[in-house]
């Protein structure tokens, strides 16, 4: 298939992906009004559609953003991409002395939920493509998917995790033929997702991939959908589960409580926002969406032992194989 068809291709499935998901957030929320914004970079060199929930009945925030932006090849991406790729690759052929010559294009889409609820999870995804063009000719110089799924529980409900990384990994098993990328996938996000300045998961993980190809672009296209929609419909269940649990101001502190390590982590880790955060005119409200809309910070605070908050905190300084 053609390049450029690709990027079509791909274009439509997040599309209907982030339209999907969005519509399913409505399945719950009937107080906040959907909030939609279409954008275009001024330089016409990338365009969007952020689609947000505040201040909700069901959802304090969510948001499932697309994004297609293609960007000057800075030093500070090339060198932070060939860190990642592996040797050979064809990043290798870029000629260092002359990047302007060079372009990145990103196309994805990527969303955060935040439910007021304390037992129902804050849930992220993020499905993209990445490729570095000559600007002159439009030729694709090297190309690779990433992305992944994970799964942030403010309460642990391990019925609630193994189903969440049953289905992901039969959603994998389905397109590869057996469980070793899910079990690769299920490493690279433990060890990833963490708040290393506190030797603590942000979460009780999922997949995560970066700089991932199969044998064809319809194959990782395959895989791509697959992982989406089995996280979509997974966490559908669960919070369709956990909706009506009652909760208390404990309750709602804590989530609070867990809220503020979810910021510390994107503010300080997490790579896309740092991308981001480096693109020239970067859409700073987009890229700071999946941050909470309530967080706290208590000097030293300590859970209780014996208590489901301290069981938790206990499951997040040790990954747990869930399936």
């Amino acid at each position: 298939m053609d390049p450029n068809q690709n990027e079509d291709v791909f274009s439509a499935f997040v599309d209907e992906y982030q339209k999907n998901f969005f519509e399913m957030l409505f399945r719950f929320e009937s107080k906040a009004e959907p909030i939609k914004e279409a954008w275009t970079r001024e330089d016409g060199r990338g365009h969007g559609l952020t689609c947000v929930i505040q201040d909700g009945n069901f959802f304090e925030k969510a948001g499932v953003n697309v994004s297609r932006i293609t960007i000057p090849l800075s030093q500070g991406i090339y060198q932070q991409m060939k860190g990642r790729r592996v040797p050979g690759s064809n990043l290798d052929q870029i000629d260092m002395n002359n990047l302007g010559q060079y372009d990145t294009y990103a196309n994805g889409v990527s969303l955060v939920i935040h439910p007021i609820n304390p037992f129902c999870p804050t849930v992220h995804a993020n499905f993209r493509t990445i490729r570095i063009k000559e600007r002159e000719t439009g030729k694709v110089i090297d190309s690779w998917f990433g992305g992944g799924s994970d799964l942030t529980p403010i309460y642990l409900f391990d019925e609630d995790a193994k189903f969440y990384h049953q289905n992901i990994r039969d959603a994998i098993v389905e397109v590869s033929g057996d469980d070793k990328l899910y079990r690769q996938f299920k490493k690279e996000c433990d060890e990833y997702f963490v708040n290393h300045h506190r030797k603590e998961a942000r979460g009780i993980g999922g997949v995560f991939y970066d700089d991932f190809n199969l044998e064809s672009f319809e194959k990782g296209l395959e895989f791509q959908k697959a992982v989406a929609y089995a996280n979509l419909k997974s966490y559908e269940a669960i919070i369709n589960k956990r909706k009506d649990t009652p909760y208390n101001d404990e309750n709602v502190r804590w989530r609070t409580f867990r809220r503020g390590r979810y910021a510390e982590f994107n503010l300080i880790h997490d790579r896309g926002t740092k991308f981001g955060l480096m693109t020239p005119d970067a859409r700073i409200e987009s890229i700071l969406m999946s941050l909470p809309l309530t967080a706290r910070w208590e000097y030293n605070y300590q859970p209780k032992e014996g208590t489901e908050e301290a069981r938790i905190v206990g499951v997040l300084l040790k990954p747990v194989d869930w399936v």
